[in-house]
Protein backbone atom coordinates (compact mmCIF):
# COMPACT_ATOMS: atom_id res chain seq x y z
CA UNK A 1 0.00 0.00 0.00
CA UNK A 2 1.21 3.51 -0.88
CA UNK A 3 -0.81 6.36 0.64
CA UNK A 4 -3.30 3.74 1.91
CA UNK A 5 -4.16 2.34 -1.52
CA UNK A 6 -2.46 -0.08 -3.91
CA UNK A 7 -0.19 1.60 -6.45
CA UNK A 8 -1.40 1.13 -10.02
CA UNK A 9 -0.94 2.61 -13.46
CA UNK A 10 2.20 3.63 -15.35
CA UNK A 11 5.26 4.19 -13.18
CA UNK A 12 8.12 5.07 -15.55
CA UNK A 13 11.63 3.87 -14.71
CA UNK A 14 13.41 7.19 -15.09
CA UNK A 15 16.66 7.47 -16.99
CA UNK A 16 19.37 9.14 -14.94
CA UNK A 17 20.46 12.28 -16.83
CA UNK A 18 24.23 12.65 -16.53
CA UNK A 19 26.89 15.15 -17.52
CA UNK A 20 29.66 12.64 -16.83
CA UNK A 21 30.26 9.63 -14.59
CA UNK A 22 30.36 11.82 -11.49
CA UNK A 23 27.77 14.48 -12.24
CA UNK A 24 23.97 14.37 -12.26
CA UNK A 25 22.32 16.73 -14.76
CA UNK A 26 19.75 18.33 -12.44
CA UNK A 27 18.33 20.66 -15.10
CA UNK A 28 17.51 17.67 -17.33
CA UNK A 29 16.10 15.73 -14.38
CA UNK A 30 13.72 18.59 -13.62
CA UNK A 31 12.59 18.74 -17.23
CA UNK A 32 12.13 14.95 -17.36
CA UNK A 33 10.03 14.75 -14.19
CA UNK A 34 7.83 17.66 -15.26
CA UNK A 35 7.39 16.01 -18.67
CA UNK A 36 6.28 12.76 -17.01
CA UNK A 37 3.89 14.42 -14.59
CA UNK A 38 2.36 16.46 -17.42
CA UNK A 39 1.97 13.20 -19.35
CA UNK A 40 -0.30 11.76 -16.68
CA UNK A 41 1.86 9.00 -15.22
CA UNK A 42 0.85 7.52 -11.89
CA UNK A 43 4.22 7.28 -10.13
CA UNK A 44 7.99 7.55 -10.56
CA UNK A 45 10.64 4.82 -10.23
CA UNK A 46 14.27 5.90 -9.96
CA UNK A 47 17.57 4.01 -10.07
CA UNK A 48 16.25 0.90 -11.76
CA UNK A 49 17.88 -0.81 -14.73
CA UNK A 50 16.86 2.06 -17.02
CA UNK A 51 18.31 4.42 -14.40
CA UNK A 52 21.72 2.67 -14.55
CA UNK A 53 21.90 2.26 -10.77
CA UNK A 54 24.68 -0.33 -10.76
CA UNK A 55 26.93 1.91 -12.89
CA UNK A 56 26.51 4.93 -10.62
CA UNK A 57 28.56 5.94 -7.61
CA UNK A 58 26.79 5.95 -4.25
CA UNK A 59 27.11 9.73 -4.22
CA UNK A 60 25.24 10.04 -7.52
CA UNK A 61 22.60 7.51 -6.40
CA UNK A 62 21.97 9.49 -3.23
CA UNK A 63 21.83 12.75 -5.18
CA UNK A 64 19.37 11.21 -7.65
CA UNK A 65 17.11 10.23 -4.75
CA UNK A 66 17.39 13.64 -3.09
CA UNK A 67 16.82 15.71 -6.23
CA UNK A 68 14.00 13.51 -7.57
CA UNK A 69 12.13 13.76 -4.28
CA UNK A 70 12.69 17.52 -4.20
CA UNK A 71 11.42 18.03 -7.75
CA UNK A 72 8.47 15.67 -7.34
CA UNK A 73 7.53 17.35 -4.05
CA UNK A 74 5.06 14.64 -3.14
CA UNK A 75 2.96 15.01 -6.29
CA UNK A 76 3.30 11.34 -7.25
CA UNK A 77 4.33 8.19 -5.37
CA UNK A 78 8.08 7.78 -5.79
CA UNK A 79 9.95 4.47 -5.58
CA UNK A 80 13.74 4.18 -5.28
CA UNK A 81 15.74 1.09 -6.18
CA UNK A 82 18.18 -0.08 -3.49
CA UNK A 83 19.63 -3.19 -5.18
CA UNK A 84 23.20 -3.89 -4.16
CA UNK A 85 25.58 -6.75 -3.49
CA UNK A 86 25.89 -5.49 0.10
CA UNK A 87 22.92 -5.62 2.45
CA UNK A 88 24.49 -2.76 4.42
CA UNK A 89 24.52 -0.49 1.36
CA UNK A 90 20.92 -1.42 0.49
CA UNK A 91 19.80 -0.42 3.97
CA UNK A 92 21.81 2.79 3.77
CA UNK A 93 20.19 3.78 0.45
CA UNK A 94 16.75 2.95 1.82
CA UNK A 95 17.32 5.29 4.74
CA UNK A 96 18.36 8.07 2.37
CA UNK A 97 15.16 7.44 0.40
CA UNK A 98 13.03 7.59 3.53
CA UNK A 99 14.73 10.75 4.76
CA UNK A 100 14.15 12.45 1.40
CA UNK A 101 10.46 11.56 1.25
CA UNK A 102 10.30 8.53 -1.07
CA UNK A 103 7.23 6.34 -0.70
CA UNK A 104 8.79 2.91 -1.20
CA UNK A 105 11.88 0.99 -2.20
CA UNK A 106 12.50 -1.64 -4.85
CA UNK A 107 14.98 -4.47 -4.46
CA UNK A 108 16.30 -7.05 -6.91
CA UNK A 109 18.32 -10.01 -5.60
CA UNK A 110 21.98 -9.34 -4.88
CA UNK A 111 24.00 -10.16 -7.97
CA UNK A 112 27.41 -11.81 -8.56
CA UNK A 113 26.94 -14.75 -6.18
CA UNK A 114 23.83 -16.61 -7.35
CA UNK A 115 21.60 -17.52 -4.42
CA UNK A 116 19.42 -20.58 -4.07
CA UNK A 117 15.75 -20.02 -3.34
CA UNK A 118 16.04 -20.72 0.42
CA UNK A 119 19.02 -18.34 0.61
CA UNK A 120 17.10 -15.72 -1.36
CA UNK A 121 14.15 -15.93 1.01
CA UNK A 122 16.43 -15.73 4.04
CA UNK A 123 18.16 -12.68 2.59
CA UNK A 124 14.88 -10.79 2.32
CA UNK A 125 13.72 -12.02 5.70
CA UNK A 126 16.85 -10.32 7.06
CA UNK A 127 16.71 -7.23 4.83
CA UNK A 128 13.05 -6.20 4.90
CA UNK A 129 12.66 -5.67 8.68
CA UNK A 130 15.62 -3.27 8.56
CA UNK A 131 14.07 -1.08 5.85
CA UNK A 132 12.14 2.07 6.75
CA UNK A 133 9.75 1.93 3.77
CA UNK A 134 7.41 -0.51 2.00
CA UNK A 135 9.21 -2.87 -0.37
CA UNK A 136 8.64 -4.05 -3.93
CA UNK A 137 10.52 -7.18 -5.02
CA UNK A 138 12.17 -6.77 -8.42
CA UNK A 139 12.64 -9.77 -10.70
CA UNK A 140 15.44 -9.18 -13.22
CA UNK A 141 16.96 -12.61 -13.96
CA UNK A 142 18.85 -11.53 -17.08
CA UNK A 143 21.00 -9.19 -14.98
CA UNK A 144 21.21 -10.83 -11.54
CA UNK A 145 21.20 -14.53 -12.59
CA UNK A 146 18.44 -15.39 -10.11
CA UNK A 147 14.68 -15.44 -10.52
CA UNK A 148 12.22 -15.38 -7.63
CA UNK A 149 10.31 -18.67 -7.64
CA UNK A 150 6.58 -17.95 -7.17
CA UNK A 151 6.62 -19.80 -3.84
CA UNK A 152 9.59 -17.70 -2.75
CA UNK A 153 7.65 -14.52 -3.51
CA UNK A 154 4.77 -15.81 -1.41
CA UNK A 155 7.12 -16.71 1.45
CA UNK A 156 8.85 -13.31 1.47
CA UNK A 157 5.52 -11.50 1.16
CA UNK A 158 4.27 -13.04 4.39
CA UNK A 159 5.80 -9.86 5.77
CA UNK A 160 3.13 -7.19 5.05
CA UNK A 161 5.90 -4.65 4.47
CA UNK A 162 6.46 -6.40 1.12
CA UNK A 163 3.68 -4.80 -0.90
CA UNK A 164 4.42 -5.62 -4.52
CA UNK A 165 6.38 -7.27 -7.29
CA UNK A 166 7.97 -5.83 -10.42
CA UNK A 167 8.80 -8.42 -13.09
CA UNK A 168 11.22 -7.73 -15.93
CA UNK A 169 11.64 -11.34 -17.04
CA UNK A 170 9.51 -10.78 -20.19
CA UNK A 171 8.01 -14.20 -19.39
CA UNK A 172 4.25 -13.79 -19.31
CA UNK A 173 3.69 -17.36 -18.10
CA UNK A 174 5.99 -16.76 -15.15
CA UNK A 175 4.27 -13.45 -14.38
CA UNK A 176 0.88 -15.16 -14.35
CA UNK A 177 2.26 -17.87 -12.05
CA UNK A 178 3.38 -15.29 -9.49
CA UNK A 179 0.08 -13.44 -9.76
CA UNK A 180 -1.81 -16.72 -9.22
CA UNK A 181 0.28 -17.54 -6.13
CA UNK A 182 -0.38 -14.09 -4.68
CA UNK A 183 -4.08 -13.81 -5.47
CA UNK A 184 -5.10 -14.09 -1.82
CA UNK A 185 -3.24 -10.85 -1.05
CA UNK A 186 -5.65 -8.35 -2.55
CA UNK A 187 -3.32 -5.49 -1.60
CA UNK A 188 -0.28 -7.01 -3.36
CA UNK A 189 0.72 -4.96 -6.42
CA UNK A 190 1.82 -6.73 -9.61
CA UNK A 191 3.77 -4.56 -12.05
CA UNK A 192 5.26 -5.59 -15.40
CA UNK A 193 8.45 -4.16 -16.85
CA UNK A 194 8.53 -4.94 -20.60
CA UNK A 195 6.18 -2.53 -22.33
CA UNK A 196 5.58 -4.96 -25.18
CA UNK A 197 3.45 -7.17 -22.89
CA UNK A 198 2.05 -4.56 -20.51
CA UNK A 199 -1.33 -4.36 -22.22
CA UNK A 200 -1.99 -8.08 -22.11
CA UNK A 201 -0.77 -8.38 -18.52
CA UNK A 202 -3.11 -5.60 -17.37
CA UNK A 203 -5.99 -7.28 -19.20
CA UNK A 204 -5.23 -10.38 -17.12
CA UNK A 205 -5.10 -8.58 -13.79
CA UNK A 206 -1.76 -6.78 -13.45
CA UNK A 207 -1.88 -3.42 -11.72
CA UNK A 208 0.39 -1.47 -14.07
CA UNK A 209 3.61 -1.12 -15.97
CA UNK A 210 7.10 0.18 -15.29
CA UNK A 211 7.77 1.01 -18.93
CA UNK A 212 10.96 2.69 -20.16
CA UNK A 213 9.28 4.18 -23.23
CA UNK A 214 7.14 6.34 -20.97
CA UNK A 215 10.23 8.53 -20.49
CA UNK A 216 9.68 9.64 -24.09
CA UNK A 217 5.93 9.36 -24.60
CA UNK A 218 4.12 9.06 -21.28
CA UNK A 219 0.71 9.68 -22.86
CA UNK A 220 1.00 6.53 -24.99
CA UNK A 221 1.63 4.22 -22.06
CA UNK A 222 -0.98 5.89 -19.88
CA UNK A 223 -3.46 5.43 -22.73
CA UNK A 224 -2.52 1.74 -22.94
CA UNK A 225 -3.05 1.32 -19.20
CA UNK A 226 -6.44 3.05 -19.41
CA UNK A 227 -7.56 0.98 -22.40
CA UNK A 228 -6.43 -2.34 -20.92
CA UNK A 229 -7.85 -1.65 -17.47
CA UNK A 230 -11.19 -0.78 -19.12
CA UNK A 231 -11.09 -3.90 -21.32
CA UNK A 232 -11.11 -1.88 -24.56
CA UNK A 233 -9.50 -4.50 -26.80
CA UNK A 234 -9.72 -2.49 -30.01
CA UNK A 235 -7.89 0.41 -28.39
CA UNK A 236 -5.29 -1.94 -26.88
CA UNK A 237 -4.55 -3.39 -30.34
CA UNK A 238 -4.25 0.09 -31.81
CA UNK A 239 -1.87 1.38 -29.14
CA UNK A 240 0.18 -1.81 -29.26
CA UNK A 241 1.18 -0.91 -32.81
CA UNK A 242 2.85 2.29 -31.60
CA UNK A 243 4.54 0.49 -28.72
CA UNK A 244 5.94 -2.18 -31.01
CA UNK A 245 7.11 0.42 -33.54
CA UNK A 246 9.11 2.10 -30.76
CA UNK A 247 10.41 -1.23 -29.45
CA UNK A 248 11.56 -2.54 -32.81
CA UNK A 249 13.29 0.67 -33.93
CA UNK A 250 14.54 2.89 -31.12
CA UNK A 251 15.60 -0.03 -28.91
CA UNK A 252 17.31 -2.10 -31.61
CA UNK A 253 19.96 0.24 -33.02
CA UNK A 254 23.35 -1.33 -32.34
CA UNK A 255 24.37 -4.92 -31.73
CA UNK A 256 24.61 -5.22 -27.97
CA UNK A 257 22.45 -5.54 -24.88
CA UNK A 258 22.98 -1.86 -24.15
CA UNK A 259 21.04 -0.86 -27.28
CA UNK A 260 17.82 -0.24 -25.35
CA UNK A 261 19.45 2.16 -22.91
CA UNK A 262 21.53 3.96 -25.54
CA UNK A 263 18.55 4.26 -27.87
CA UNK A 264 16.26 5.57 -25.15
CA UNK A 265 18.72 8.18 -23.91
CA UNK A 266 19.58 9.23 -27.46
CA UNK A 267 15.90 9.67 -28.30
CA UNK A 268 15.33 11.73 -25.14
CA UNK A 269 18.17 14.04 -26.10
CA UNK A 270 16.84 14.42 -29.66
CA UNK A 271 13.40 15.21 -28.25
CA UNK A 272 14.97 17.91 -26.04
CA UNK A 273 13.89 16.26 -22.80
CA UNK A 274 17.46 15.75 -21.56
CA UNK A 275 20.50 17.79 -22.51
CA UNK A 276 22.90 14.95 -23.24
CA UNK A 277 22.61 11.21 -23.77
CA UNK A 278 25.73 10.44 -21.75
CA UNK A 279 25.65 6.81 -20.60
CA UNK A 280 27.59 5.78 -17.51
CA UNK A 281 30.63 3.56 -17.97
CA UNK A 282 31.17 0.83 -19.03
CA UNK A 283 28.87 1.99 -21.84
CA UNK A 284 29.10 4.95 -24.20
CA UNK A 285 26.50 6.96 -26.03
CA UNK A 286 25.82 6.48 -29.72
CA UNK A 287 28.05 8.02 -32.37
CA UNK A 288 26.65 10.02 -35.28
CA UNK A 289 25.58 7.07 -37.53
CA UNK A 290 23.53 5.45 -34.77
CA UNK A 291 22.17 8.81 -33.68
CA UNK A 292 20.93 9.39 -37.23
CA UNK A 293 19.08 6.05 -37.09
CA UNK A 294 17.35 7.09 -33.87
CA UNK A 295 16.41 10.39 -35.48
CA UNK A 296 14.91 8.50 -38.43
CA UNK A 297 12.97 6.24 -36.06
CA UNK A 298 11.54 9.29 -34.29
CA UNK A 299 10.70 10.95 -37.60
CA UNK A 300 8.67 7.87 -38.54
CA UNK A 301 6.43 8.41 -35.51
CA UNK A 302 3.52 10.90 -35.54
CA UNK A 303 5.12 13.42 -33.19
CA UNK A 304 3.90 17.01 -32.87
CA UNK A 305 5.37 19.49 -30.36
CA UNK A 306 7.29 16.69 -28.69
CA UNK A 307 4.21 14.54 -28.10
CA UNK A 308 3.10 11.35 -29.83
CA UNK A 309 -0.20 11.91 -31.60
CA UNK A 310 -2.18 8.78 -30.90
CA UNK A 311 -5.49 8.59 -32.73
Amino acid sequence: MIHNKPLCGIIPPLVTPLKDNKTLDIESLERLIEHLIAGGVHGLFILGTTGEEQSLSYDVRKQMIKESCRINHGRLPLLACITDTSIVESIRLAKVAADCGADGVVSAPPYYFATGQPELAQFYEELVPQLPLPVFLYNMPSHVKVSFAPDTVRRIAQNPQVIGFKDSSANAVYFQSVMYKMQERQDFVMLVGPEEITGECILLGAHGGINGGANMFPELYVAMYDAASQGDLARVRQLQQYIMQISTTIYTVGKHGSSYLKGLKCALSLLGIINDDFVASPFYKFDAPERDKIRMALNALPIENGKLCIR
